[in-house]
């Protein structure tokens, strides 16, 4: 029951009951929904400041996975960056120094890609994280660049390898021994622990396990220069096959079990010209392997070209590069 409301009524004397007209309903009614609409207002702020939405929960998970799938971008655009570039230094160090051609200038694979002015379009969309995707996109164009640019440069050596037939026939450009898995490359070019002294020394060459017997194959075209077998010496190089395959280069083969060919023969890339063995100064099984450019002996992980795709390539020097202990 509602409530009787008196006033006093000052020539009466006397209290009066109070008339409630039409505005006074009007005022009460506006003054209790004003009351409730800030109470509702605070409520939800509240709620909004210290709960999420399922809706909200939903894109916050969507977020986070969307980050986590950045960065895994992030990370192989970075590696496809690094096999670029490596394939651009074995292009310079290697092919073009080979065939006698300029090397690509530095500035050349860091050519700009027009800036972000290009991603006009992106910025104009009032994305959140525009700059997120504006730089990966650009990362994305730059790699593609690089990539056209050494494959540009490739076809370029191409061309001239197939006006000097006899050198790239020559050239050591095979494994020794069959090695479809890549795994039995097992000590690289460089200091390494030698296996007698435990001495930090320099390996000339790269060795790769076998079992005793196994192929040893002629990395290019060439003459035998030199020959040593019955050698049962504890040291030095054991039987080993040396091959003149002209234009300054020469490659070792040591340790042998046994040998297949004779001083002057000539030979042909892929050609068994021993077997696997571990004589000399050997601690296992293998072929001690080595190429000499110009009297010079250099890396010859550096001219494994034939049979090997990028990934192939990267994952041997990755074997090389370890500094562990040589087998002879």
């Amino acid at each position: 029951m509602a409530r009787i409301k008196y006033v006093y009524d000052t020539e009466t004397c006397r209290y009066e009951r109070a008339k409630i007209t039409k505005s006074d309903v009007i005022l009460n009614f506006l003054g209790f929904l004003s009351v409730a609409l800030i109470m509702a207002l605070t409520l939800v702020l509240v709620y909004n400041a210290y709960f999420e939405s399922p809706k909200e929960a939903k894109l916050r998970k969507e977020n986070k996975e969307l980050q986590k799938h950045y960065n895994v971008l992030e990370t192989e655009l970075t590696e496809v960056d690094k096999v670029i570039s490596a394939l651009n230094e074995r292009d310079n160090n290697i092919y073009r120094k080979i065939y006698e051609a300029e090397p690509l200038a530095p500035t050349v694979l860091k050519a700009g890609t027009g800036g972000v002015v290009r991603y006009k379009e992106i910025m104009e969309q009032g994305l959140e994280d525009d700059e997120l995707v504006i730089n990966t996109k650009l990362h994305i164009d730059r790699l593609k660049s690089k990539a056209s640019i050494v494959n540009q440069s490739f076809d370029e050596i191409m061309t001239i390898a197939r006006d000097k037939e006899d050198l790239l026939k020559a050239i050591p450009a095979i494994q020794p021994i069959y090695n479809p898995e890549h795994t039995r490359l097992v000590s690289g070019f460089g200091n390494r622990i030698n296996p007698f002294h435990k001495a930090r020394v320099m390996h000339e060459g790269i060795d790769f396990a076998a079992p005793r017997g196994t192929p040893v194959f002629a990395t290019g075209n060439g003459t035998i220069k030199n020959v040593k077998t019955n050698s049962y010496l504890e040291t030095g190089y054991g039987n080993y096959i040396e091959i003149d395959h002209g234009h300054g280069y020469v490659t070792k083969y040591a340790h042998l079990n046994s040998v297949e060919v004779k001083k002057e023969d000539i030979v042909s890339r892929g050609q068994i010209i021993g077997k696997v063995g571990s004589s000399g100064g050997s601690t296992a099984p293998h072929v001690h392997y080595e190429v000499i450019k110009d009297n010079k002996k250099i890396d010859p992980i550096n001219f494994i070209m034939n049979g090997l795709n990028n990934h192939d390539y990267i994952e041997l020097t990755k074997l090389t590069s370890r500094e562990n202990q040589s087998f002879d």
